[in-house]
């Protein structure tokens, strides 16, 4: 659960678009996992904001995904469950490979050198010892923006980033019961090499595969997951 209050929004956001953002990270992260009720009262002390902005930010979550609202009995942090990670993965590959083809066609010098940083921000984590599932995720996200950042198209950027910590939270649903699969860094890659080569079609369809792949094995953990629990 939160353990310190929301600081100021010296960042222009506005004190509702701050406590989202915060319970956002919470959700995604794990730190408040799913099917939790929320509690208005401890969350309206432990963010130090009043109802008013608090009831904002859950509206905001409501919408995007995070969080469900019942009838008469609050809110609660969204369930997880096969078909809404099929959901989440098929809506990943359709905007993110539709950006990515954008940004291949517009992307300059300067894209050109944040992917080639982000892959090798993103290679020394998984080669680095002990990594912090954080940091790798962190960073991992980052390289994907930096693919898609330049395709000119704020609201289709403003998806992808919703889409993206959607499925962070089935991820790490992963991630708790494997290591972080090494394979991933010849995908990503692969998927740079042939952005930067400006070979959009086959970019697309290793994102694409990679994105499904992924799922796929989220997918497996969340079955057996329900024929554990079934079985106990």
């Amino acid at each position: 659960m939160i353990e310190t209050p929301i600081e100021g929004t010296s960042s222009g956001l506005t004190l509702s678009a701050s406590v989202a953002n915060t319970l956002r990270a919470q959700i995604t992260s794990g730190t408040m996992p799913p099917g939790e009720k929320l509690h208005l009262d401890d969350l309206r002390a432990a963010l130090g904001v009043s109802l008013s902005p608090l009831r904002e930010a859950l509206s905001r979550l409501s919408a995007e995904g995070f969080v469900v609202m019942e009838s008469n009995r609050g809110y609660r942090v969204a369930p997880v469950s096969e078909g809404n990670l099929l959901e989440v993965t098929r809506l990943r590959t359709m905007l993110e490979s539709f950006a990515l083809r954008e940004s291949i066609r517009l992307g300059d010098e300067r894209w050109e050198g944040a992917v080639v940083a982000g892959l090798y921000q993103l290679n020394k984590r998984v080669g680095a010892k002990d990594v912090k599932l954080g940091d790798w995720e962190t960073t991992h996200r980052a390289l994907h923006q930096q693919l898609l950042s330049a395709c000119g198209m704020p609201l289709v950027l403003h998806f992808c980033s919703i889409l993206h910590d959607l499925n962070d939270r089935y991820r790490r649903l992963f991630l708790e019961d494997h290591p972080i699969d090494l394979s991933v860094a010849d995908e990503h890659a692969d998927i740079c090499s042939a952005a930067l080569d400006r070979d959009a079609d086959k970019a697309c369809a290793l994102l694409e595969a990679h994105i499904e792949r992924t799922g796929a094995n989220v997918a497996k953990t969340l079955r057996e997951r329900s024929v554990s629990h079934d079985a106990a």
